[in-house]
Order: structure tokens, then C-alpha cells, then sequence
């Protein structure tokens, strides 16, 4: 694990101090990746064909990506929608680093993966990406028909700053009373601008992500320092968490934003709303994009068996190959129940 780390840091680590806005428009303007790095990212996997659209939101238009599986059937399959947001601290972030794990999502979950392209700070400030987000949710539930999917199964999944985004345009369908979301999953997430959890402090310099870093993301997002106390910033700072859709936060053991993922679920729970935490240990921030990261494939099939309709306290971090063998057992019991029962009307004719 740790050589991957090392991979991660040598193309992504920077100096909150030195870094130029014209560095961050180069780096997320897909400049080139390191081979070691571009291999870590792993495979594109087959089958999967990808469409391009242009999603009108307010002052302008933004770019999203959808995925789906070539297996699929044209006539009759629904699939559900997975919006996903992108991490990098809501100033990093392109397709490119995302590619295959959009992919992978839409092969692994069986669904049709819808990757939002929203606008970045330090050029777009809080609260662009939020409503930007909100936009696409809105437009994409709209074109449901048209793209073969369930608009009774759209889940919003998001990562880091994604996370943050998902979080809070949960809150706002609820309040502005928008498209139905089924479920959230949300993977390392910001919820908490302040930054005064003990694992800011335990973790500040951890391999992938430090407490400089985020405070560097916190200030590029921000348009004045009291913007981390609106609930839109910061989503454990609102006031009712009741009546959110069902949500599976995971967290990563050696990151500094682990608890800002077990205090919102907890948090969540204690306004009634379903939530489980999930941590992933011996792990650092963003595994998520690495299929050989500690992690991935536990993650994968945790958002694997929300989607499929598993309650979220039943959900639980196990590969996809477990997962599978207890379908089939599962599948096994049920048949063996219902030929007991037959033959017990039998006898009783």
C-alpha cells in the first residue's frame, strides 16, 4: 500500500504556499500524468461506452459524463442513476482522474454513472458548486426517460469535496423540495469547514492529504471567512438533519477528515435520519480512485449493496466476491424455505 502512496504523493502533493492559480489551471486542465501514476489509476474496463452533455445551470453551462454498460438492454433495461462529484477540495479535480472509476462504477453496480463537471474554485467561489450540482441533479432527473433510468433510483455519490457537494444538495432537494434522491454515499467527506476535529490534529500531515492542504482548499472556496458556518459550506453545522435520504458515509483510517465523516452519520442518526458509518482502515484520503488501494473494492460493493436495496445498518465493508457468495447462499436458503413450505401444504392436503 505504502508504494502507492508514495506514487500518489510524488503527482499530486503541493505547497500550499508556492502553488499559482496558473499550476491549478494547467494540472486540471489534463496536463499530462506520470506513467506509474496513469497505471495506478488502473484499466478502463470493457463494455462501458460514454456520452458527453452540456447541462445548462445558473450564469452558464457545465460539462457532464455518462457512463454505461454496452451489456445492457436497449428495449426494456432501467437502470438507476449515480450522480457522482468529483473530490480535489473543490479546486482540483478533472475527468481524467476520474475516468476509471466512473467506469468501474458503472460496470460494478449494474447502473448508469452521471460524473458532473462542476465549476472551481478559486475562479468560482462558494456556493457555485452547490448550486451547480443542485442544477445537474435537477436537469439529469428530468431526462430520466430518456436515458433508460429509474428516476425512483437516482443516488447521489460524491468524494472529499464531492462528498461536501452531495451532502449538502441532499439537504436541498429536502428544502426546496426537488427530485427524489433514493440514497447518498458519501466517501471521505467535508462536512465541517472549521476544521477542529481530533483527526485534523492526529492526522495533519498524513501521506495524501495534510491540514495545510485543507485549509488552503477552505480559503481558495470560500468568499469570506463566515461562509464555514453556512450549512451549505459546512452540512454538520445545520440545524434539522431529519428527513435525508438514506446515507452510507466511509472514511478512511489516516485522514485528517475521518471524523467529519463518523460525526455527520452520527449526527444523521440523531435527527432521525438512516446513516452508517463505515471506516476503512490501514487506508489514506482518496483510495477510492485506485482499484488496488485497501479499500476500493470493499467501498465498491458497500455502494453495491445500498443500490441493490440492503438497509443501510445491514450495509458492511466485504468484497464483491463475498458479496456474491452470500447472494448464493442467500438465494439457496430462500429456495429451501419455500419447498418446505409447499411440502408442508402438501402434507396437509
Amino acid at each position: 500500500m505504502w508504494k502507492l502512496v508514495e506514487i500518489i504523493r510524488g503527482e499530486t502533493m503541493f505547497d500550499p504556499s508556492t502553488i499559482t492559480k496558473e499550476r491549478i489551471d494547467e494540472l486540471n486542465g489534463g496536463g499530462p500524468m506520470g506513467k506509474r501514476y496513469k497505471k495506478a489509476l488502473g484499466r478502463y474496463p470493457r463494455g462501458i461506452e460514454t456520452e458527453t452533455f452540456i447541462i445548462p445551470v445558473k450564469d452558464g453551462n457545465i460539462t457532464g459524463y455518462l457512463y454505461r454498460s454496452h451489456n445492457r438492454n436497449e428495449f426494456s433495461d432501467v437502470t438507476p442513476l449515480v450522480i457522482f462529484f468529483h473530490g480535489g477540495g473543490w479546486v482540483f479535480g478533472n475527468m481524467a482522474s476520474y475516468h476509471n472509476l466512473c467506469a468501474t462504477m458503472a460496470r460494478t453496480l449494474h447502473a448508469s454513472v452521471l460524473s458532473v463537471d462542476y465549476r472551481l474554485a478559486p475562479t468560482y467561489k462558494f456556493p457555485t458548486a452547490v448550486e451547480d450540482c443542485y442544477d445537474t441533479l435537477v436537469w439529469a432527473a428530468a431526462g430520466s426517460r430518456y436515458w433508460k433510468v429509474d428516476p425512483d433510483q437516482i443516488y447521489l455519490v460524491g468524494e472529499c469535496a464531492g462528498g461536501n457537494l452531495a451532502a449538502v444538495v441532499s439537504r436541498l432537494v429536502r428544502d426546496r423540495k426537488g427530485p427524489a434522491i433514493a440514497g447518498q454515499v458519501l466517501i471521505s467527506p467535508i462536512t465541517d469547514g472549521r476544521m477542529r476535529t481530533e483527526s485534523y490534529e492526529t492526522y495533519k500531515n498524513s501521506p495524501t492529504l495534510t491540514e495545510r492542504q485543507m485549509a488552503y482548499f477552505i480559503s481558495q472556496y470560500q468568499r469570506e471567512p463566515k461562509d464555514t458556518l453556512n450549512p451549505d459550506f459546512s452540512p454538520m453545522l445545520g440545524v434539522d438533519q431529519s428527513r435525508l435520504p438514506d446515507t452510507l458515509v466511509i472514511t478512511a483510517e489516516y485522514d485528517p477528515l475521518r471524523d467529519d465523516g463518523e460525526l455527520y452519520a452520527r449526527q444523521l442518526r440523531a435527527g432521525d435520519t438512516k446513516a452508517r458509518c463505515l471506516e476503512v482502515h490501514n487506508t489514506f484520503h482518496g483510495f477510492i480512485r485506485f482499484p488496488k488501494a485497501k479499500g476500493t473494492d470493499e467501498t465498491l460493493c458497500a455502494i453495491n449493496q445500498l443500490i441493490s436495496g440492503r438497509p443501510v445498518d445491514q450495509i458492511r465493508l466485504i468484497s464483491q466476491k463475498e458479496l456474491e457468495r452470500e447472494t448464493r447462499r442467500e438465494i439457496r436458503e430462500r429456495r429451501r424455505q419455500n419447498k418446505k413450505h409447499l411440502d408442508i401444504e402438501s402434507t396437509e392436503d
